[in-house]
């Protein structure tokens, strides 16, 4: 859970096109607002006549930006993976602009089970069974193979920000699978697991998922082996690669605030990969 918009125009402006997508899905919220990062999106528990308890997510963007990878994300990972993996379904989505700003509100499966944990980096090891690492495994199989044209990493990227963040050449890149782009205990609940927030996926290197999982699970070790274990391909040369790229994307992050307290585990798995 993030804070709102520093803004309170924003805010308000935010949450005025909140209650409208709600009035045009034909929705009642009952449970409390869910800002996302920045303030970016704001969600809720709704009621639908018809589907009943269900999940409210609006995204704003001005509209000049209200296109591409995160904007169509979630109707197109809808497309290829409902009923496929274990993610909360699609039902409707609705498209409006105003003030120089765009919305898109999309009516979700209602989930239930709470997440791994409340923020990406995880702080408690949940222990999960067999079943849940089996789950995810096969999920995230199933998706690799997914067709796409959506990228979430880019080579150039790699060859800019690795040198910067890490001081050594960017590694090539030769090994490519589709990707849920942002996988980590926030967005993994804790039963099945069903996964969620798939506006980034995309082509990835092989084994970015893992590594990403592994890197936000750092400051617990008993889970970050439970990762090695269930995923080798982090063992592998491509691993390795894709391990590199998520510790850079995340010393890039930290570097405009966001968990600096992981900067130093990041920074100590890249010089044992290196």
């Amino acid at each position: 859970m993030y804070s709102p918009p520093a803004d309170p125009a924003d805010q308000q402006r935010t949450h005025r096109a909140f209650v409208q997508a709600a009035q045009t899905l034909n929705t009642t919220v009952v449970g409390r607002e869910v800002w996302g990062w920045h303030g970016r999106t704001l969600s809720s528990r709704v009621q639908h006549p018809d589907r009943g308890v269900c999940w409210l997510r609006l995204l704003s963007a001005p509209e000049d930006k209200a296109s591409g990878k995160i904007w169509e994300g979630n109707g197109q990972a809808a497309a290829l993976f409902d009923r496929h993996v274990r993610k909360p379904l699609l039902y409707d989505s609705s498209d409006t602009s105003s003030d120089g700003h765009a919305y898109r509100a999309e009516l979700h499966q209602y989930v239930a089970e709470p997440a791994v944990s409340p923020s990406p980096v995880l702080h408690t090891d949940p222990d999960p069974p067999v079943s849940w690492w089996d789950s995810l495994r096969a999920d995230l199989d199933y998706v690799s193979k997914a067709p796409t044209d959506r990228v979430a990493v880019r080579q150039e990227w790699v060859d800019r920000s690795v040198p910067r963040f890490l001081g050594i050449p960017g590694p090539r890149i030769t090994d490519w699978t589709t990707a849920h782009g942002d996988l980590h205990s926030a967005n993994l609940t804790n039963t099945t697991p069903y996964l969620l927030d798939w506006e980034g996926f995309g082509q990835a290197p092989a084994g970015y998922d893992a590594a990403m999982l592994l890197a936000y699970s750092l400051l617990v070790p008993a889970f970050a082996h439970h990762v090695r274990g269930t995923f080798p391909v982090l063992e592998t040369e491509p691993g390795r690669v894709a391990q590199i790229i998520v510790i850079t994307e995340l010393l890039q992050s930290a570097s405009r605030g966001d968990h600096p307290k992981l900067a130093p585990a990041l920074r100590a798995l890249a010089t044992k990969l290196a």
